[in-house]
């Protein structure tokens, strides 16, 4: 397939996954069912943001002007990519730029979320015989002439043994901050809100540590945040919030809660379902300089950074761990 035929295939993708089709349908309410944190609203939100951010024909044109994507058919390498699965179409960067790219892409999807990225894959194959060439499936990366592969902290060192001598992009845990100074309207907290906790907060561009000046008013980020209080029906939810409530009654801990979500003072870039973590800074230039030092930050909502409400609309550009994907693989 020439470049432009993959052009064209994954913009009519992007129609697919913007129609009403009742069989699409269908497949997203099977994707729910296999993995329950992928509910309705959070499959049709990724689901959209792929197809009007990454499938648009004019974006993806004016990304790869800056790649030296051979425009004709080229020999191929194998890309083996491990996806992760915390939420829906999490890996399908990855496959869109092994796809375009030229390489045939061999997919281990994760467990919790294979009937989307199986489904499209599968959809593809149905408007053109030939991606088959270009995109499979297997339980077991083998015989790759690279690979992409994301997971936790602990699965990285794994993929270190494994793929290690090969050339490859392993990624492992990352998270996003907020640093707030106080000057937030109504309208950025709302949007903040949203950033923290779209996806039940599980994508590694949800907000999970805030940073905020010593007088900072928690109230008006608290009271947006009931947006989403009707969390607490979902159980698994609920479960994490009793739970994480429970360890910071027993041993005494400071918190804040509007009954739906936590926020406690803490360290740890990384928190728990449920729970928001704060810190409390005195000079922005020093916070900000180490925050962009962390190499756990996958970026940075606030004044001067990603805009609020922005964090879980990533563009072609926003590459994971900010490794440029596209030039690891026009390089092969």
């Amino acid at each position: 397939m020439e470049l432009q035929e993959r052009i064209d295939l994954l913009c009519r993708l992007g129609e697919y996954m913007k129609s009403e089709d009742i069989f699409f349908e269908a497949v997203k309410d099977k994707a729910h069912i296999n993995n329950p944190w992928f509910t309705g609203e959070f499959i049709q939100l990724g689901v959209k943001n792929i197809a009007n951010e990454f499938l648009q024909k004019d974006k993806l044109n004016e990304w790869l002007q800056h790649y030296p994507v051979k425009k004709d058919k080229q020999p191929a390498k194998t890309v083996g990519i491990v996806m992760a699965g915390n939420i829906p179409l999490v890996g399908f960067h990855d496959l869109l730029c092994v796809f375009v790219s030229g390489h045939h892409a061999v997919i281990k999807p994760s467990s919790k979320d294979e009937v989307l990225i199986k489904h499209l894959v599968q959809q593809m194959c149905n408007w053109n015989a030939d991606v088959g060439q270009h995109i499979s499936f297997a339980e077991n990366l083998k015989d790759c002439d690279a690979y992409i592969a994301t997971g936790s902290n602990n699965s990285g060192r794994y993929f270190e043994y494994y793929f290690g001598r090969y050339p490859n992009i392993i990624r492992r845990n990352r998270t996003s901050v907020a640093l707030l100074d106080g000057t937030e309207t109504i309208a950025e907290s709302e949007h903040l809100a949203d950033d923290i906790q779209l996806y039940f907060g599980l994508g590694c561009r949800n907000v999970t540590k805030l940073y905020v000046p010593a007088d900072y008013d928690f109230v008006p980020l608290l009271n947006a945040l009931k947006k989403y209080d009707y969390f607490m029906d979902f159980h698994k939810y609920k479960h994490n919030f009793d739970y994480h409530l429970t360890l910071l009654l027993m041993n005494s801990k400071y918190y804040m809660t509007n009954e739906s979500i936590i926020l406690t003072e803490h360290p740890s870039l990384f928190s728990p379902v449920s729970q928001v973590h704060y810190e409390f800074y005195s000079t922005p230039a020093i916070v900000t300089e180490t925050i962009k030092q962390n190499n756990d930050v996958q970026c940075i909502v606030g004044h001067c950074f990603v805009p609020f409400g922005s964090a879980q609309l990533p563009s072609l550009n926003d590459y994971a761990d900010g490794v440029d994907t596209m030039q690891f693989l026009c390089a092969l």
